[in-house]
């Protein structure tokens, strides 16, 4: 795990050895200053040498300032490193998730993959300043100060290495016990994310349905989880607190007395007990430092080993060796294809596929909720892939082409409309970068979009809310279907995309298709028997099996599940005129 998360620290690595440096830099300069004092007090101070104690004055003072310098130098070069290697990791795991397939998606919540990002990343940063500062300082600090403590007097400096031992035993005690919990303390961040950002996003619907008070205890309850969990983990790291305590007054009382008999007894002078004591609060701050460390790296181990498990994610979508870069044309086969989300054969949302769709084909696909309606079409640009059969595109399979290339030549509108933060031409410029101004026009003329843009006071750089809040549901779909036609595909498909337009502008949208782009194999989802009877042929999906497949006039006659829909949806239709 530390070699994998060493190799982000990439450009960072000068700053990271350099930090390290002037850390031991510093903390030679600290241990040197306690044994310059020590013969001030004893040579000059004792006995009223004055030039003693300006020269070792003077060189304690420089020591003094030297050490202040390096100390600067070396925080520099530590939060250069420690947020370019934040950075660094953020960079990687982004890159990273834009390549994963659905199904890898499917394995992290989106709250599971941003606190990944931003508190997991911020743990690890911290921890990783500390480890090359903090443990770095700490060790010299230590060592010195013990090996100056030991040339003073042995016997009293076997007070410190008491005191070092007891702490041993206490933070590797800490560290095994409070690892768990930190482990499920960032599962439970991810809860409370997903309750913040599921309110936030659906914040219109929880005020119509007035369930302020619903969504406030579900937050009360993450929230408390989360609260709980960190009790325990902090009751055990509390304990770090005391026995530290303990140590630092244990080793001050055992160094006085005992310091007291050697002064009296004239093995010991009282500089070298003064710096006894300088080195007692070095030793006890470096033991300090490092508990301090072991505490955030304990906190950091579960945040590591989140952020590896998305870095070392593989996505289960990737191109062949030598993969086709060309799509011939708009044909689709499917050859006996089953797919399970679950890669499980025995629990298959879809069963044994067999359709052969001509190019330049208008298909409509029906079907009651769950009957793999999205999954079918989702097969065509491989944003899954099928646990058996083969889809072909063009008459190739389409695990042969390039990805890119594949989906650049299948357009997708899916079932939820997103657009992003942005003007109108920003957010069309998604389907072409260099689409010109005549053809963002065109595409949402043929879209049914350019009638209510132009009523728009900065039309076409009007800008889009995140989300797009400040446009209706209807122009929001006609404004991802102009996205889509800019791509100029050779398969279009729309994944019930027209449900929030009305019945005429549905029936314009379709007829633009047929005119402007004839050549494109066109399916198109719906719950509506109007949006697809005028297709070529349509598909009847039921419980994941196709139940029929034929023209409209055929599958009236012969479909017993269409004909039940469209005698529902037309008597519901003359109902409706009647009153």
């Amino acid at each position: 795990m530390i070699k994998r998360l060493a190799s982000y620290i990439a450009e960072f690595k000068r700053d990271t050895m350099l930090t390290p440096l002037f850390v031991a830099l510093e903390a030679i300069m600290e241990t040197i200053i306690p044994v310059l004092m020590a013969s001030i007090i004893d040579n000059g101070v004792n006995k009223s040498n004055m030039k003693y104690v300006c020269i070792y004055g003077a060189i304690m003072l420089g020591a003094s300032f030297l050490s202040l310098a390096c100390g600067v130098l070396s925080g520099k070069f530590a939060a250069s490193a420690s947020t370019g290697f934040a950075r660094n990791l953020r960079r990687g795991m982004y890159y990273n998730i834009q390549d994963f397939a659905f199904s890898n998606i499917d394995k992290y919540s989106t709250a599971g993959l941003i606190t990944r990002l931003t508190t997991d990343v911020t743990n690890v940063q911290n921890a990783f300043q500390m480890l090359i500062r903090m443990f770095v300082r700490a060790p010299f600090m230590l060592i010195f100060a013990m090996a100056m403590s030991f040339y003073i007097n042995a016997r009293l400096a076997l007070v410190f290495l008491g005191a070092i031992i007891f702490l041993g035993f206490v933070l590797y005690f800490v560290m095994t016990k409070a690892h768990p919990y930190f482990m499920e303390v960032f599962k439970k961040y991810d809860d409370l994310n997903a309750s913040v950002q599921e309110n936030l996003t659906a914040i219109r619907t929880v005020k119509a349905f007035v369930r302020e008070e619903h969504e406030t205890n579900k937050f009360y309850k993450a929230s408390e989880t989360l609260y709980n969990f960190f009790i325990r983990a902090e009751k055990l790291i509390i304990i770090n607190g005391p026995a530290m305590q303990f140590a630092v007054y244990s080793c001050i009382l055992l160094l006085s007395w005992l310091g007291a008999k050697m002064i009296v007894g004239s093995s010991m002078t009282t500089g070298e007990l003064m710096s006894m004591f300088a080195y007692t609060t070095n030793i006890m701050i470096s033991l300090m430092m490092m508990s301090f460390v072991f505490v955030m790296v304990i906190m950091s181990k579960s945040s590591a080993e989140r952020i590896i498990a998305v870095l070392d994610e593989k996505s289960d979508l990737t191109n062949p060796e030598n993969p086709i870069y060309e799509v011939k044309d708009g044909a689709i086969t499917f050859n006996g294809v089953s797919f399970s989300y679950s890669k499980d054969k025995d629990k298959c949302v879809l069963e044994d596929a067999n359709i052969k769709i001509n190019s330049g084909e208008t298909i409509g696909i029906i079907g009651g909720t769950g009957s793999a309606k999205s999954t079918l079409v989702q097969l065509i640009p491989r944003l899954y892939d099928t646990t058996s059969g083969t889809v072909e595109v063009g008459g190739i399979d389409v695990k042969k082409y390039d990805i890119e290339t594949l989906r650049d030549e299948v357009s997708m509108v899916l079932q939820k409309n997103v657009l992003f933060s942005g003007t109108i031409k920003e957010n069309l410029r998604w389907g072409k970068k260099d689409a010109s101004d005549d053809e963002i026009i065109e595409a949402c003329r043929q879209a049914q979009a350019e009638e209510f843009i132009e009523t728009l006071p900065d039309k076409y750089d009007t800008y889009i809310e995140q989300g797009g809040s400040n446009v209706s549901g209807g122009q929001k779909q006609r404004l991802c279907i102009a996205r889509a036609l800019l791509k100029k595909p050779k398969i279009l498909i729309l994944d019930d995309s027209t449900s929030a337009v009305d019945t005429k502008t549905d029936a314009l949208i379709r007829k633009a298709f047929k005119e402007t782009i004839p050549d494109t194999t066109k399916i198109i989802i719906a719950q509506r028997i109007s949006s697809v009877e005028d297709a070529d042929r349509i598909i009847v999906l039921n419980d994941g099996k196709i139940d029929g497949f034929g023209s409209h006039d055929e599958l009236l006659k012969n479909n017993a599940i269409y004909r039940e829909v469209y005698e529902s949806q037309v008597r519901g239709a003359d109902n409706n005129e009647s009153k």
